[in-house]
């Protein structure tokens, strides 16, 4: 059965010309021009992933981000937020609120409709062999598929904390900075007043469970990967 997709885009040649695009991949795809209209679509059948843009005529889509993302039943959907508000404080509140992605406007159709496989591929069956899996006491990653398990139990990451988790285990017991990681994982301006990392890593170890230790704190400057699935749990 094809993966649905739902555009939340009240500009009509461009949702048509995305939906067009996404079949000809072999999605199914359904539209709304409302942040009410993507709330009955969303109840009547659940997507796989919403495509959303920010200034819908009703309400922002930064709202219908956040009701979709504190929904239990809904939190687990992707989210692209697809908007023409490209400064990096707009980003900043998208990611914060739980989106996958952030893409500005005017866009190359062909690049969303790849972000939106790449993301997609998470929620496919898996069928990665054990020595595609890079593991790390009771935590294994396949990076191609964008999977992560704990106890081999698929835990659900956004791609955004899926980088950050990924980022830190290639650079363990090496310490990043909160600049740093907000350059390397979030490409943005490090000059940037806020606690977007901090935020992240707390939901992270949230999901994590037994494995939530790995992630260590260094206080006053940011965080490191555990060295060995056993370091003791001494932070700086």
């Amino acid at each position: 059965m094809a993966q649905r997709v739902l555009i939340v885009e009240d500009e009509r040649d461009l949702a048509t010309v995305l939906a067009y695009n996404l079949r000809a991949d072999g999605l199914e795809v359904a539209t709304a021009e409302t942040g009410a209209a993507a709330y009955r679509e969303v109840q009547a059948k659940q997507p796989d992933l919403v495509i959303l843009d920010l200034m819908l005529p009703d309400v922002s889509g930064l709202d219908v981000c956040r009701t979709l993302k504190g929904n239990p039943k809904t939190r687990d959907i992707p989210i692209i937020i697809a908007s023409a508000r490209s400064e990096e404080v707009d980003r900043i509140v998208g990611l914060e609120l739980g989106s996958d992605d952030y893409v500005v406007k005017p866009y190359s159709v062909r690049e969303l409709v790849l972000r939106v496989r790449i993301i997609l591929r998470r929620t496919e069956p898996a069928t990665t062999a054990a020595a595609d899996l890079v593991r790390f006491g009771v935590l294994a990653i396949d990076r191609a598929a964008h999977r992560a398990f704990v106890n081999d139990q698929e835990i659900a990451l956004t791609q955004l904390e899926f980088r950050l988790l990924t980022t830190l285990l290639e650079r363990k017991n090496r310490t990043q900075s909160r600049e740093t990681l907000l350059t390397d994982v979030w490409q943005l301006n490090a000059s940037i007043e806020t606690r977007t990392v901090d935020t992240h890593v707390k939901r992270l170890r949230e999901k994590l469970g037994p494995a939530a230790g790995y992630i260590r704190t260094v206080r006053g400057i940011g965080y490191r990967f555990a060295s060995s699935p056993d370091e003791p749990q001494v932070d700086a």
